[in-house]
């Protein structure tokens, strides 16, 4: 069976860390997915957004699935809502993850049937994805 390419959205600036550890899981058999970062570091509202929203939405369309890491900060980012948004949109399946239970779920995550690892673990998220 073909790996699953999943997209990762995250907090740049305040979860690479997190998106790190999923690249790292990737390299283990158990875990058959192929995670891809496609973050920016660019203002969803800046003059280049366009021109990266058009790439964000391509990569998006050749996943299978988008998991959302769910930081502290993560509410607040404008792109994680977008991503959010536009994957909902392609009719991509959301996978969530919180780094801590006590943080904020972006807005946008909730009423599009997401799924949801209980934890911010290798089994949890393994788990949220296959299901």
């Amino acid at each position: 069976m073909a790996k699953k390419k999943i997209f990762i959205s995250y907090d740049y600036d305040n979860d690479k860390h997190y998106k790190n550890l999923l690249v790292a899981w990737d390299k283990n058999d158990l875990f058959d997915f192929d995670f891809y970062d496609n973050s920016v570091d660019v203002s969803v509202n800046s003059t280049d957004a366009s021109y990266i929203k058009q790439v964000i939405t391509n990569r998006i369309k050749s996943s299978n699935q988008v998991l959302v890491i769910i930081g502290a900060e993560t509410s607040k980012s404008g792109w994680v809502e977008w991503e959010i948004n536009k994957a909902y949109e392609l009719g991509k399946k959301l996978v969530a993850v919180k780094t801590d239970s006590t943080n904020s779920s972006p807005d946008s995550i909730f009423g599009k049937g997401a799924s949801w690892a209980m934890s911010f673990t290798f089994e949890s998220i393994k788990n949220a994805l296959d299901n």
